[in-house]
């Protein structure tokens, strides 16, 4: 049995949005998501959501200073990832 080679990758940040990950963040966070071919998924707790979806990221109903578990699975993850942390650094590109 021969196992496929499956590029991995994840990372993790915490919310810094002062109103959490509310539609103006999320949407730039799956903006930035869909220019990867890696399926991306964010954990929140005990809830899951595909990173290409808002509809799934505003069901985390994720508060400042939600810890955010990402896994990417694809040939780009490593690079998706990288990008996502790098936004959610810069407060997904959300001046208040």
């Amino acid at each position: 049995m021969t196992s496929r080679n499956t590029n991995v990758a994840q990372g993790t940040f915490f919310v810094a949005n002062d109103k959490g990950l509310h539609t103006r963040p999320s949407t730039e966070l799956v903006k930035c998501a869909t220019n990867f071919k890696a399926q991306i998924t964010l954990k929140y707790l005990d809830s899951t959501a595909n990173a290409k979806s808002l509809l799934s990221i505003l069901m985390l109903a994720a508060a400042k200073g939600s810890r955010i578990d990402i896994e990417a699975v694809g040939d780009d993850a490593a690079l998706a990832v990288k990008t996502l942390l790098k936004l959610a650094k810069s407060k997904f590109n959300i001046k208040y």
